[in-house]
């Protein structure tokens, strides 16, 4: 069908990918991606050839998403991320509104969701959190956005590109006190759960790697007892085996 399909792609394990995301991709006519490589990469692993390729990414500019919202007019277009859900926290946000805008049909395949991932594995309820996302890479910006999440003090999960893992590590430990619960290289074989305090947190060795975690900033006036009994015991890393 002539329309825009936001089709879920595996944030680790490859064959996190639903059967009707195939069929689709299969039977689109144009694919859109956020780099060549990596949409080669998966097509190519599920034997899917013959398509034509697209880029939208943070450098596509207003013609460009112009353009595609042509190609959904009249044809079958198929719209992935890098991995996970397209449409959130990523540039096909943009496609989506032009073709709402232009009462183009758009429909989304559910799959991976780094953020779903961490909340099921959680281990309590997370009735309500603030989504704040990726942090800003410029550093005035960046101390910004730290100091609202500070001023707002609820729960809130933060994500951030994965060179920066060891940097924010120790920005949230400087900034916040309170827990933290941090799924790092989430599905694949050495998936970690860190579940601690902070400080912690912050002194545990971890390199490059995708990361999203919920940080739960102590209550002021809370006592060391009731985080214990809203939150879990602290200190907790889990390791998956493969």
């Amino acid at each position: 069908m002539d329309m825009l399909h936001l089709i879920a792609t595996p944030i680790g394990d490859p064959k996190d990918i639903s059967l009707r995301a195939i069929e689709t991709l299969k039977a689109a006519d144009v694919v859109i991606g956020e780099e060549f490589k990596v949409l080669s990469r998966l097509l190519k692993s599920w034997d899917i050839t013959g398509k034509s390729l697209e880029q939208l990414n943070e450098h596509s500019d207003p013609e460009d998403v112009a353009r595609l919202l042509e190609l959904c007019r009249d044809k079958s277009v198929a719209l992935v991320s890098d991995c996970g859900t397209p449409g959130f926290c990523d540039p096909g946000a943009r496609l989506v509104r032009a073709c709402r805008d232009e009462n183009v049909a758009v429909t989304s395949l559910p799959g991976a969701s780094s953020l779903m991932v961490l909340l099921s594995l959680l281990g309590r309820r997370a009735d309500q959190f603030y989504f704040q996302g990726f942090l800003p890479a410029e550093k005035e910006a960046r101390a910004k956005a730290m100091a609202t999440l500070a001023r707002r003090g609820e729960p809130f999960v933060v994500m951030d590109t994965p060179y920066r893992l060891p940097k924010i590590q120790k920005e949230l430990a400087s900034c916040f006190k309170g827990h933290i619960v941090c799924g790092v290289r989430l599905t694949q074989p050495d998936e970690q759960i860190l579940d601690m305090r902070l400080e912690q947190f912050a002194k545990v060795e971890l390199d490059k790697a995708e990361f999203i975690a919920l940080v739960i900033p102590e209550k002021r006036g809370g006592t060391d007892q009731a985080r214990r009994t809203s939150w879990g015991k602290s200190g907790k890393r889990s390791n998956r085996k493969s």
